[in-house]
């Protein structure tokens, strides 16, 4: 007589001890990407943004040659620049690293 209502493909405690493997492996994964930082030039290297993997930005660096008065839009528009690539960075990161603990899948609200 066939099993009725039991799990497919196994045991539910087994299931259930690699879900809470893999839990722990995407926390401390989560963990280690908070902590690293990524970082992006512009304008040649006279802008530098860091980010850091919870994507917030921690440092701002400029060139006292670049500081043009006159020309404050340019400015603006470096540090823009290097901060959106910063996060890019940071984003595509985050992504690898707990795309290759998930199987690439997209897991809605992970990343």
């Amino acid at each position: 007589m066939a099993r009725r209502g039991g799990f497919p493909g196994g045991n539910m405690n087994n299931m259930m001890k690699q879900v809470q493997k893999m839990q722990k492996e995407m926390q401390k994964t989560q963990e280690a990407i908070e902590e690293k930082e990524f970082s992006s030039t512009s304008g040649g290297g006279v802008v530098e943004a860091v980010v850091n993997g919870k994507r917030e930005v921690v440092k701002i660096s400029i060139d006292e040659d670049v500081i043009d008065p006159d020309d404050k839009e340019m400015l603006e528009d470096m540090i823009v620049a290097a901060i959106n690539d910063a996060m890019d960075k940071a984003k595509s990161f985050s992504e690898s690293e707990m795309g290759k603990l998930t199987g690439n899948m997209n897991i809605p609200g992970l990343f």
